[in-house]
């Protein structure tokens, strides 16, 4: 008898699982459960986030598509946390395809991002942002990908997937909101916008496992920021300000670049 079929016993028959061999019960899964994550996960450093995720943190060898009303709004501060931890090797890069503003290198290694472990790949059109994407997803890289694909078609996405597999990164696609409606490829689809005072309001969307409909409320005070603000300032309403505060964080408008790596395709 296959493993499918014992599961559909056990919930038939109301089985104890506990009076199976124990591969056995270990190997079984229940549709209303959270499943558990074959490759290394990364933790997000946001202990409700990490409980809603397959694994308990951010997938690798996997994609994870990050949903929202605008790009260079939300995606870093829900990020910031994980991706210092994942540099700790000198060789390790976060590889950026393509994001909305020249990054800040400044602001971002006050995010505990080296400057000297970034780089930024900068391509304007969709299918050379495509190209990039997946020739790096082939080189295996170390560290962790972040590429901005707003135009990215499910079979486009399907491929990136396939060449994910086989990555020991984190891979993040940054994409719009209305790509909700859209199907993907993606075993893990968030979907995050600005909350109340310094929240972010994170849904998981798609995951391996039951399906979950929470709004995670969490807490995303930038680390540069979260030992000098006052107890008073953390409890306040999301000021007029702040979008821009959260621009800066990944870049700015003017002439001023990175200095990371800057390569052109």
């Amino acid at each position: 008898m296959t493993y499918a079929n014992l599961a559909r016993l056990s919930l038939a028959s109301g089985l104890d699982r506990g009076k199976l061999p124990a591969h056995i019960a270990h190997a079984l899964w229940c549709g209303n459960e959270v499943s558990t994550c074959a490759s290394r996960t990364v933790p997000t450093g946001y202990g409700a986030l990490d409980k809603a995720l397959p694994g308990q943190g951010w997938p690798t060898a996997s994609l994870c598509e990050l949903l929202q009303p605008q790009a260079a709004v939300c995606e870093w501060r829900l990020l910031g946390p994980a991706l210092p931890g994942l540099l700790a090797d000198k060789a390790a890069r976060i590889y950026l395809v393509a994001p909305p503003q020249i990054p800040h290198a400044m602001g971002l290694a006050q995010l505990g991002l080296p400057p000297e472990q970034l780089v930024w790949i900068d391509v304007k059109g969709a299918q050379e942002r495509l190209w990039v994407t997946e020739q790096l997803l082939k080189s295996e890289p170390a560290g962790a990908v972040i590429a901005w694909l707003p135009q990215a078609r499910p079979e486009q996405i399907r491929r990136l997937q396939v060449h994910a597999i086989h990555c020991d990164a984190p891979v993040f696609l940054v994409r719009p909101e209305t790509a909700m409606s859209e199907a993907s490829a993606a075993p893990l689809r968030v979907s995050l916008a600005l909350g109340t005072g310094w929240d972010l309001d994170v849904c998981v969307r798609k995951r391996r496992g039951a399906v979950c409909t929470e709004v995670l409320h969490l807490k995303a005070i930038p680390g540069n920021l979260n030992s000098v603000i006052t107890p008073r300032m953390r409890e306040l309403q999301a000021p007029e300000g702040q979008q821009k505060e959260v621009l800066h964080a990944l870049g700015r408008s003017d002439s001023h670049t990175a200095s990371g790596h800057h390569l052109t395709h």
